[in-house]
């Protein structure tokens, strides 16, 4: 079951060099302004399809990106449309308001970048800001729905920047799509209606209530036509500005006023507006098997991802092809990662993050070792990797908004993105016709234990909470692109991300039938999963190594998309639980 041996190939650990990434993160740098010169684009790499592919969560958001495509754009100029498009037909999940991780693979150099969007806290923002004053925690709804859930929101800053060093067309050409969408209308998706109805807190604020309500006094339904002409004017703007347009002047004065509306208002100002940078760096980078995995580091969830494969390395997982073994061995791994990633990872620009520590080969091999031949009903503990501080228990709780989408370009370059405004429809506060996030009640609470101990996940003054978001690019051993994956789901992203990276690269699925496998979710002593999806004799087997599969609302979250490399082109996944597609132009 566990594999003793824990040499890596030196060749294939060589090639790390060019794409890792250190444990801090780099100086954050300047939004750029709108790309004004295309960028020199490679030949195409030899296995792609002319014309690339996109694979997103709404059908309207994946035609803007392929128009994008057909007119020479390049993967970062389509995912420029497509989330300006997700932002209106999605806005339970991302938008303008919200931040966003990019991946991005370019196919001249072969090397992988990250660009982190990743909201951060206000200057005014203090470590006991979601607790009150009997020292106990703020109830979770009061703490989305106040102004203090709102930081300064960086996925539009983030991909302006990425745009500037890889874009082709003209920026102000990006938004046309949305533009037009939210000017002369759009038929509700059916996942949008049903979350404006649906019992969450922030669809019934007077803001979503207002946008959301038809001159008869009920609420929209699958295949209404919404129009949102102040969308459009902001698009407009953004396309005509760059991210100035939101981060200073009147939409930035509208996203303060909104946010310090009370009950319990935030701190954000335009100064936090104005002086919002995103980072971009090297990505983090790991050989699993013949291959190698690049995601985003912390503050992001692909540390913990790239753990997640290095405890499965060191199985026999590939022989146990979506079987009782192979799900047990993805359990076991699972809830070492979680146990890790909940007591470690934070904003490395705060605290010492152990990145190293976590994937160090040694430290892999002892944490494997503990995978027994039954489920301990324990929940595990964490580590100590090398480089670890005492920290205090985790006391996070994600909601299971995001999207996810996958970009190729005909040229081979490739956008992994994944882009959230945290819970659904945000904080539920709404200006110029956008969600704003509630990022913030991604921090821990409690910033201390009863000892004293810090949270790595505390709060901070422009810190940028911890996220689950992991946009996977995979490479072979020549660097060249195999395959991106990515979901939303809050926490249980990683399960998510993990399941569809074993079913593609262990057990050989076709990208759409590794994304269609049934969640599992293992974290602690839960194992949250879609049970009927798994054959009874799965179920029993499980249930007598100690796994016992519970039904879970949230195992059903997933939205995975992906796309991979096959010999004869192109071939793209969307997950069935949501409203995607995968296209080429």
């Amino acid at each position: 079951m566990i594999r003793k041996t824990r040499l890596l190939p030196l060749a294939l650990s060589a090639l790390l060099a060019a794409c890792a990434t250190p444990a801090a993160p780099p100086a954050p740098q300047p939004a750029p302004a709108p790309a004004a010169q295309p960028a020199a684009q490679p030949g195409a790499q030899p296995g792609a399809q002319p014309g690339g592919m996109v694979a997103a969560a709404n059908p309207l958001a994946v035609e803007a990106g392929l128009r994008v495509l057909r007119e020479g754009g390049s993967a970062v100029d389509a995912a420029v449309a497509v989330q300006a498009v997700l932002g209106l037909v999605e806005p339970q999940s991302s938008g303008l308001g919200g931040g966003a991780f990019l991946t991005y693979y370019d196919a001249a150099t072969r090397s992988v970048t990250a660009y982190d969007g990743r909201e951060t806290a206000p200057a005014g923002a203090t470590p006991d800001m979601f607790m009150v004053p009997d020292g106990k925690p703020l109830g979770r709804t009061a703490a989305i729905l106040s102004g203090r859930s709102t930081g300064a929101p960086g996925a539009v800053a983030m991909l302006a920047m990425a745009q500037a060093d890889h874009g082709r067309l003209p920026w102000n050409r990006l938004f046309l799509d949305a533009e037009r969408l939210a000017d002369e209308g759009f038929p509700a998706p059916g996942r949008m209606a049903a979350a404006a109805s649906g019992r969450s807190a922030q669809a019934a604020t007077a803001d979503a209530a207002r946008y959301f309500t038809k001159p008869d006094g009920t609420k929209i339904a699958k295949g209404d036509i919404v129009r949102n002409p102040a969308y459009a004017a902001t698009v407009r703007k953004i396309a005509a500005e760059g991210p100035k347009a939101l981060l200073e002047g009147e939409i930035a004065e509208a996203i303060v006023a909104k946010v310090r509306e009370g009950p319990l208002p935030g701190t954000l100002s335009l100064d936090d507006l104005k002086s919002y940078r995103p980072r971009k760096g090297a990505a983090l980078c790991r050989p699993y098997r013949v291959y190698i995995v690049c995601t985003p580091n912390a503050p992001s969830g692909g540390p913990a991802v790239l753990q997640g494969l290095g405890l499965l390395e060191r199985t026999d997982i590939a022989a146990h092809r979506n079987d009782v073994e192979g799900w047990y061995l993805f359990s076991q791994a699972s809830r070492l990662m979680y146990a890790d990633r909940d007591r470690y990872i934070g904003d490395p620009a705060f605290v010492d993050v152990p990145v190293e520590g976590l994937l160090e080969p040694a430290y892999l091999d002892a944490r494997a070792r503990l995978i027994g031949p039954t489920a301990s009903p324990e929940a595990p503990q964490p580590g100590t990797p090398r480089g670890a501080k005492a920290r205090a228990p985790d006391r996070t709780l994600e909601p299971a908004g995001t999207t996810h989408f996958v970009v190729v370009d005909g040229a081979g370059n490739v956008v992994s993105m994944t882009t959230t405004v945290e819970s659904i429809f945000g904080s539920g506060r709404m200006v110029h016709g956008f969600f704003l996030n509630n990022q913030l009640t991604d921090f821990s609470f409690s910033p201390v234990d009863r000892d004293g101990a810090p949270a790595a996940n505390a709060v901070a003054p422009g810190k940028r909470p911890r996220s689950s978001m992991a946009p996977a690019i995979v490479l072979d051993r020549d660097r060249r692109f195999v395959a991106a994956v990515g979901s939303p789901g809050g926490p249980a992203i990683l399960a998510y991300n993990l399941k569809t990276l074993v079913g593609v690269l262990d057990w050989k699925l076709p990208v759409q039938e590794a994304i269609d496998l049934p969640n599992l979710i293992a974290a602690g002593t839960f194992y949250g999963a879609e049970v009927d999806k798994f054959a009874p004799e799965l179920r029993e087997g499980l249930a007598a190594r100690g796994v016992k599969l519970t039904p879970s609302p949230g195992a059903e979250g997933s939205g995975l998309h992906g796309v991979e490399v096959t010999p004869q082109g192109l071939r793209g996944g969307a997950d069935p639980r949501r409203e995607g597609v995968a296209r080429a132009p």
